[in-house]
């Protein structure tokens, strides 16, 4: 948020002081407002690991549209929770924000590593699909996926193998192919990826145009953003790639997209 001075030179300012002082504290209120907050929920999952913890922003009887937001490879932490507050605020959605590592977040790039190795990425696709089926029952009209690096990958094989997902937006990750095939997607996806992504055989270019021929392939209804001189993970704000530009314009292209394929 930006910072006002205001400069006042002598008592007959005051009258101009005190009314300045009521308008920026009634802009902070409304600015708090609409900054939603997280209610933590506990969603039964198909998951051999049962129940499953979320942070949900907004009320879906009053938010139609749908989105959960997967995590990178960290967890569920601090960014990536502000990231989801930030998303909800600006879409005005429902959002669901699951723990995939149920309670575990990483300590370093090695930890991240091992965790998502570890993941069980089909009972992941279930923890996914417990989120779309809670959002639906809590009154959203539809449902739309989204997700960066490690939940990149699992929104864009939710959008193949989840009904109730309707849309999806991944950033920098694609799936395996033992886990989804990105031509049987038959909801509208919407990809990011940076050029200068540096992650050989996930979201590099080269994987980048193996997409696009399997999107062509499977006649998916698609959009491909590709960010000029972008390394990976440029939205995480805590990341060495983060950029602010990019972030922006992500998450705007993002939401439009949902707006449109999801009311």
């Amino acid at each position: 948020m930006s910072t006002i001075f205001y400069t006042f030179t002598s008592w007959k300012d005051t009258t101009l002081l005190s009314s300045c002082s009521q308008l920026v504290a009634q802009i902070i209120i409304k600015m708090a407002a609409v900054i939603p907050k997280a209610q933590k929920v506990e969603i039964p999952s198909e998951n051999a690991k049962g129940l499953l913890s979320a942070y949900h922003f907004n009320d879906p009887k009053t938010h139609a549209i749908g989105v959960i937001i997967l995590q990178e490879w960290w967890g569920v932490n601090q960014q990536i929770q502000d990231e989801a507050a930030d998303i909800a605020r600006r879409g005005e959605f429902s959002v669901i924000c699951p723990d995939l590592y149920r309670g575990s977040l990483a300590t370093d790039n090695e930890h991240a590593g091992h965790l998502m190795t570890n993941l069980d990425w089909p009972g992941a696709i279930k923890d996914i699909q417990a989120c779309a089926k809670f959002l639906l029952s809590k009154g959203c009209k539809k449902v739309g996926v989204t997700g960066f690096c490690m939940g990149g990958a699992l929104s864009m094989a939710a959008a193949a193998l989840i009904p109730e997902v309707s849309a999806a937006a991944p950033f920098y990750g694609i799936p395996s192919s033992e886990l989804a095939d990105p031509s049987k997607i038959k909801v509208p996806i919407q990809c990011h990826f940076g050029d200068k992504d540096e992650q050989a055989g996930f979201s590099c270019p080269a994987s980048q145009a193996k997409l696009i021929e399997k999107l062509k392939e499977g006649n998916v209804v698609y959009e491909f953003h590709s960010y000029k001189d972008a390394g990976h993970a440029f939205t995480n704000t805590e990341g060495p790639n983060y950029n602010a530009e990019y972030y922006e314009q992500g998450l705007t292209r993002m939401c439009d997209f949902f707006k449109k394929h999801l009311l």
